[in-house]
């Protein structure tokens, strides 16, 4: 009977033990960073940025302009400004 007693004894506290609820448990997180990925997930929700993750407006180069489109239909492939002869 005494044998059975330790037993449970050392089952139970080896259980105790395993309890994954405690601030270490794998995948879990501090209060902090709860409140971050809290606050992350807020901004993520209104789909904006901290000001400090955008570039300053001065360092943003302008867009280059695109090219024109040539259609074929005036002469600057020969060279003038003026529609090919037929």
């Amino acid at each position: 009977m005494r044998r059975l007693a330790t037993a449970s004894l050392a089952l139970a506290w080896a259980l105790t033990a395993c309890d994954s609820s405690g601030p270490d448990a794998p995948g879990g997180v501090s209060e902090g960073e709860a409140r971050a990925l809290d606050a992350a997930a807020e901004m993520l929700d209104q789909r904006r940025l901290p000001a400090e993750a955008l570039p300053p407006e001065a360092a943003v180069p302008a867009a280059p302009a695109a090219p024109a489109e040539m259609t074929g239909d005036t002469g600057a492939a020969n060279g003038k400004d003026t529609p090919p002869a037929p």
